[in-house]
Order: structure tokens, then C-alpha cells, then sequence
């Protein structure tokens, strides 16, 4: 990630209100909510929520100011003191004055009978059976034994919204470490997909692990999903009930208007053909007349001239 500072626009001097309060001006132009269709400014939103997770916190604040750690909080490496390894001065010195990396790996593995690769007897333990090569991430030697040096895998779970999965795109997801990725969802992505995340797991002496994002359709406010097929509500009043009329009805595509014939029986579902979820299922509208709210005085005098001059039966 890119300096936090830089990311959200404020001097390194600011105070937590200017970080909170550039913030909140980034994270309302390019949330996701707002920019459902443009994948540049999910991931603006995303690298935003990680700066300031990272300079809300005054620790990591104080740790990345000092160069201790990253913008993406990890630990950086500061070198060691060369007189404090037994091999004195070896090859692979950083410019402070310390060693690289994979010499003081090295040189901790030494004490547990480890060897440099290449050298006489090279993989081989004292008894000249196998031996671990920290940098093989396999035993080099030996039949069939190893260790993988790359680290554990994490599970996330994602909730999708059906708008969301149906367009495709990218969604925010936020990690266990509290950094936020913008995820691409495959195409007619599934309930319960897992998608695999290169790198974004636990660390390990070599590469680190995948995340795996597992994917849970949310509950929608306005369809009730059965498979590729919908389901949804569309209030009515009782003279379009009667009259006709046209409706608009919620589709994830957007809305559509829909011909209503007079004398509509509510009690069945219209359907909409090709309009479910991935344009593989279908919509099913179900019509609700939705009486005035606190009654109508003349609503109700026809109601008792019906009921009184043209009954009729709905049920037996």
C-alpha cells in the first residue's frame, strides 16, 4: 500500500480529527454503494480503509512514523549486529551493518545440525538421514519427507448482496488482519463458492498463505430467491386491482413496467420470463392490494351495496 498519509491526503503532523474527517470524505466518494459498476473506486476504498485503520491506532501510528513497520503494518527488518553469530562476519551483509535475512535464518538453523545448501554433505543430518533445507521448503534428502514453509490458509466469509452477484464486479471484504481487499466475484457466482485470494493469508518462513473468501448470499429487502428463480412483492391499490393499470415491478436489472389487466386476480404470481437471477431463472410478481390507510367512508359504502346487491363467493 501507499503511504496512509498520502492516501488520505493529510500531513504527517495531522490530528486524528483531520484523519477521521479526510476519511470520511474518501470513503463517501468511493464507496462501493455509491460506485456499484467502477472496480477503480472499490479498491480506492478499500486502500482508504486501510490507511486509516492503520494512523487511527496509536500504536501502529507510532510504529509506522518510527519505520518499524509498513503501510500495510508489517514489520520491516532492521538488521542484527554481526559479533552475535558464531560464524563471524559471513556474506549477505546489509548496508546497516547486519545480515540479510536468510543468513540468520541460516545461522538459527545451524544449531539444530542445519547446513548452507551446497556445500559437502549438503541435506544430509549427522546420523545422514534427511535434513531440513529452511529455504528449500523440503527435506533434501531422504524419501518422501519435507515441510512446506508456506503459511496456514484463512477462511473469510463474503456476504453478497443479489444485486451484487448478478452484475458481476467487485465487493469490499474486510480481512481478519482488518485490511480491506477489493474482491472481483466470479461470473454467476454460487452460494458457498470459495475464491481464492494469492498471498492475502497467514505468514510463513517462505511464501505466505491464500485467503479463501466463501461466499453467502445476504437477505434481500425485496426478493425471496429459489434457486435461479425470484420472488417478489408489488402493492396495489384496489381500483388498479379492478380497473387495470400499469405497475412498475423491481427486477435486479432494474424496473419494468408491467400491464395489468382489469379485474386482475391477485391470488396469482404473474411471471416475468427470463428475469431470475443470471437471466437463467425467472421473476414471479405477486400483486397485494393495499387498502387506503384509515379506511375510506365511500370505499366502504360500495363494499356494503356488494355485499349486499351482487354478493359473490371467494371460498366454499
Amino acid at each position: 500500500m501507499r503511504d496512509p498519509y498520502t492516501v488520505l491526503g493529510v500531513p504527517r503532523s495531522a490530528s486524528e480529527k483531520d484523519i477521521k474527517s479526510a476519511y470520511r470524505k474518501l470513503a463517501k466518494k468511493y464507496h462501493p454503494d455509491q460506485n456499484p459498476d467502477d472496480p477503480a473506486a472499490h479498491g480506492k476504498f478499500a486502500e482508504a480503509t486501510n490507511a486509516y485503520d492503520l494512523l487511527n491506532d496509536p500504536e501502529k501510528r507510532g510504529q509506522f512514523d518510527r519505520g518499524e513497520i509498513d503501510a500495510d503494518g508489517n514489520p520491516k527488518f532492521a538488521g542484527f549486529n554481526p559479533g552475535g553469530f558464531s560464524g563471524g562476519q559471513r556474506g549477505g551483509r546489509t548496508a546497516a551493518g547486519g545480515f540479510s535475512a536468510e543468513d540468520i535464518l541460516k545461522e538459527f538453523m545451524s544449531g539444530f545440525g542445519g547446513q548452507q545448501r551446497g556445500g559437502p554433505g549438503a541435506g544430509r543430518g549427522p546420523a545422514g538421514g534427511a535434513q531440513w533445507d529452511p529455504f528449500a521448503g523440503a527435506a533434501a534428502g531422504g524419501a518422501g519427507a519435507g515441510r512446506s514453509m508456506k503459511g496456514e490458509d484463512i477462511v473469510v466469509n463474503a456476504t453478497v448482496s443479489l444485486e451484487d452477484a448478478h452484475k458481476g464486479g467487485s465487493i469490499p471484504v474486510r480481512m481478519p488482519s482488518g485490511k480491506v481487499l477489493s474482491v472481483k466475484l466470479p461470473d454467476k457466482v454460487e452460494e458457498g463458492q470459495q475464491i481464492r485470494l494469492k498471498g492475502q493469508g497467514s505468514p510463513g518462513l517462505g511464501e505466505p498463505g491464500d485467503a479463501l473468501v466463501t461466499v453467502r448470499f445476504g437477505k434481500s429487502k425485496q426478493f425471496r430467491r429459489d434457486g435461479a428463480d425470484l420472488r417478489t412483492d408489488v402493492p396495489i391499490t384496489l381500483y388498479e386491482a379492478v380497473l387495470g393499470a400499469k405497475v412498475r415491478v423491481p427486477t435486479l436489472d432494474g424496473s419494468v413496467e408491467l400491464n395489468l389487466p382489469p379485474g386482475i386476480d391477485t391470488g396469482k404470481a404473474l411471471r416475468l420470463k427470463g428475469k431470475g437471477l443470471y437471466g437463467e431463472g425467472d421473476l414471479y410478481a405477486n400483486l397485494k392490494v393495499i387498502l387506503p390507510p384509515g379506511g375510506d367512508p365511500d370505499l366502504e359504502a360500495l363494499a356494503r351495496f356488494m355485499r349486499e346487491q351482487k354478493p359473490y363467493k371467494v371460498r366454499d
